[in-house]
């Protein structure tokens, strides 16, 4: 299994002056829009993961693929904030992962038609006219995990690797169940 985008969301405790924090801040890439999007946007590199800061003062970070690349952009993040006065201390307590988007491979290809009725329509979203994949809802997990023939599968919803890895576990023990063992 790989991670492919964690998302983690906190909150800076402070209302944001977003016009003057997006001439102030000393990033690599800062983007304000407003007649597009009220959210700032900056990057602490050229294509790393992306924050976006609202002026309620919480924010988003997205595409991070690693819980230590998440971890160094908040804490680099909070630095810059606090090195502009915003912030006393460059800390956040309320900061969390939100969601985790992991990939892998089964080993096996699948008949999402079998699948799909296997699993049981109460939990499956399938349509392939729409959409190539098999949307499967577990009951007894908080992850969707999306099904592809080849035998691919994208996991998401997870706050930690563990859950992850948990749900992927789950759903190839339910596909053997409801198609039978893989060859």
């Amino acid at each position: 299994m790989r991670i492919e985008n964690i998302v983690g969301t906190g909150s800076l405790g402070v209302e944001i002056d977003v016009p003057a924090l997006a001439d102030d801040i000393p990033a690599p890439e800062v983007t304000y829009n407003p007649d597009n999007y009220h959210g700032l946007y900056l990057r602490l590199e050229k294509g790393g993961p992306l924050i976006t800061l609202y002026r309620t003062g919480s924010y988003n970070i997205t595409g991070a693929d690693s819980l230590e690349e998440l971890n160094e952009v908040k804490d680099g993040f909070l630095r810059l904030v606090a090195e502009v006065g915003i912030l006393e201390r460059p800390t956040d307590d309320s900061f969390s992962v939100r969601n985790m988007v992991c990939t892998a491979d089964l080993g096996f290809q699948v008949d999402l038609n079998q699948l799909a009725i296997g699993l049981g329509l109460e939990q499956v979203e399938y349509e392939p006219e729409q959409f190539p994949g098999l949307v499967y809802r577990p009951a007894e997990s908080e992850c969707v995990i999306l099904v592809f023939g080849s035998g691919r599968a994208v996991i998401t919803g997870a706050r930690d690797e563990e859950t992850a890895v948990s749900a992927l576990d789950f759903t190839k023990s339910q596909i053997e169940s409801a198609i039978g063992p893989s060859d």
